[in-house]
Formats: structure tokens, sequence, C-alpha cells
């Protein structure tokens, strides 16, 4: 555990608060003397049947406290005075903001990462909220036909969020998804039309269309070029000709060695690179390359731009596209123009 007490890790802590071990005198007397390095977080895994002597004494050994100090499930931060440890511990309106930004196309593990870097929540217990099946069914997280919603992915909205330090897992996810929420209403009106049409010719609904904005927004990087890949997409779905109907993006890929990678071999040594290997192994269900259709849930949170792009997406004959630089694309109708297009030729 010491080893790793200068790494920025969240500190998940089974809390019993006990202020009457400091006492009030005591308190006071030290409330403005701060410990500990200001850089320092500490990841706590508590055993079972841990008390509260033994948790206090975890808790001095880092050096986090200078008295036996109870508390529970919070980010106990050093450089702190037990007035500001106090303040956590109670969780209180004033305790500091810090503003949270999330990307476009981050998936979950990359929010949990931030979001124990920032001091707002552990980065574990959010991953652990984020997949907590009543909780997604409470949320309304909309479920796969068999098995119900995996996880949260896909409905933590990207945006800018100001939120309290220390926070509890489960109020940072319900912001998130109440955002998500807030912005697929507003696009699901505005585009009544397509979502109807989608509906009929592919019987899809709020799930399919965010899992295929997800996919959407990793391929994209201009903002002209999203309605044209939602169609290439579409196309291959809806052609009866498309035989198999494989998607065949990349990111989708290199997903599965986020969500699964204990049961994908292609992932053993996974640095972020798409290999072929990993396109083509047969355990990756999240592989468009080895299923056909969609894959087995969103691979993002997808902005507005995308999931407006699949609900309201170009009309045209394109089934193929390959990068040709500066973040755009050459989109074919045919495997022959596109095969020119990965040659070089135009």
């Amino acid at each position: 555990m010491r080893a790793r007490r200068r790494r920025w890790i969240a500190l998940g802590l089974a809390l019993f608060v006990s202020l009457l071990a400091l006492g009030r005198l005591g308190l006071e007397l030290l409330a403005s003397r701060a410990w500990g390095e200001p850089s320092l977080r500490v990841s706590f895994e508590l055993p079972a049947g841990i008390d509260a002597d033994e948790l206090a004494r975890l808790l001095a050994e880092e050096d986090l406290v200078q008295s036996e100090l109870f508390a529970r499930m919070h980010l106990l931060v050093g450089g702190e005075s037990p007035r500001q440890i106090e303040a956590r511990l109670r969780r209180a309106e004033g305790r500091p903001k810090v503003k949270l930004t999330i990307p476009e196309g981050f998936h979950r593990y990359a929010v949990a990462e931030r979001l124990e870097r920032l001091g707002i929540t552990g980065g574990a217990a959010f991953l652990a909220a984020s997949a907590d099946p009543m909780r997604l069914e409470a949320l309304e997280i909309p479920q796969r036909a068999v098995g119900g919603a995996e996880s949260a992915e896909g409905y933590l909205f990207p945006a800018t969020y100001e939120l309290p330090v220390d926070t509890p897992a489960e109020e940072v996810l319900a912001r998130l998804v109440g955002e998500a929420r807030t912005r697929w209403q507003r696009l699901a009106t505005k585009h009544a039309a397509g979502l109807a049409e989608l509906e009929r010719t592919l019987g899809w609904g709020r799930r399919e269309i965010v899992l295929l904005a997800s996919i959407v927004e990793k391929e994209a990087v201009v903002d002209e070029e999203r309605p044209i890949i939602a169609s290439v997409f579409l196309n291959r779905l809806r052609d009866p000709s498309f035989v198999p109907k494989r998607l065949q993006s990349d990111p989708t890929s290199a997903y599965g060695c986020y969500a699964m990678p204990e049961r994908i071999p292609a992932c053993k040594g996974f640095t972020g690179k798409i290999t072929p290997a990993l396109n083509q192994d047969p355990a990756n269900r999240y592989s468009t390359y080895v299923v056909e259709g969609l894959p087995d849930g969103p691979i993002a949170s997808p902005g507005e731009r995308s999931i407006e792009a699949v609900l309201a997406p170009a009309t045209t004959s394109f089934l193929y596209f390959v990068a040709k630089g500066g973040g755009r694309h050459h989109f074919s109708a045919t495997l022959e123009e596109h095969n020119r297009a990965i040659r070089g030729g135009r």
C-alpha cells in the first residue's frame, strides 16, 4: 500500500464518522494545522469485518490524519486541516466544487479516471455504480432485449459540469445520465420523423440509436462528415445485397479491451493500438468485424451532433469509407472504388 502513496488514487473508505474521537477541544486546537502531502490520494480496499480501531490505524499509517478519525466512502486528500477534513466527512454544502469536462467520445473508464483525478469521486466506485443492474434500471438506461443493460456506457453525457469534491458516485452517475436524458428528449422531439423511420425500418429505439451514434462519434473528426458516416452504416444495415452485415469499425474492437479484456486473447498487451488480430478475435463481441449488425453495446458517450447524425443521416449510396488525411474520409458506393481509394487512387 505504501508504494502507492504518491499516486493520485481514489480513496474509497468504509467510513464510520466519530468526531468525538478527536474531541471538540482537540479539533479546535488542531484546526489550523495541515498534514500529509497535497498530491496524496490513497486507495483502501478494506478487509471484511474490519472494525473502527483497525480503520483508524490504516488512516494514521497513511498520514492522512493525526488522530483516529473514522470516515465512510469519502475522498481524503493530504494537505488538509482537520476542519477541512470534517467538512469533507460531513459533505458540507460549502465544500469546494470543481469543473468536470467530459469530451465527446469518452468511454466510462476514461470518465472514471477523470472523476478520480479531480477528487470528485472514486474511479472504482463510479465504475461499480455505472454497472449496477438495479441502479441502471432505476435510471432508465435502455435495456438489451436479453440480459438487460450491461452498463451506463453511452449515457454519461459529454458536457461541462460543476460538482463538489467527494460526491457519492451514485449522485455523479445520476447527474450525467440525467443530462443525457434531457438532451435525448430534445433531439427526439426535433427529429421525430427520423426516429419514426428508424423504428419502422430497423426496429430501433433509443438504445440502438445511441449505440450507432457512439460509433459515429469515434469515427468522425469533422462535423460535416458525421451524417455521411452515419449513412454508410445505415446503408449497410438496410441494403439487402450487402452481406454479411458487418459495420467493420475499428473503434468497436478497441472497446472490447476496456470492457472485457480478460475474455479476449488478442487484448493481451493492448496499448490502445488496433490490430488485425484484435479485429478478428472471435471472442471480441464488440468487434464489428466479427459480429453482424450492432455490437453488444455503446462504446462511448456520443455528443448531440453524433446522435443527430443518426436521427438525420445524409442521403447517400455509400457503403464504404477510408481515411484520406486531415481528419477527412473518402466515401465509396462500390467495393472496387473503395479498394482504389485504399491504394491511393481517387
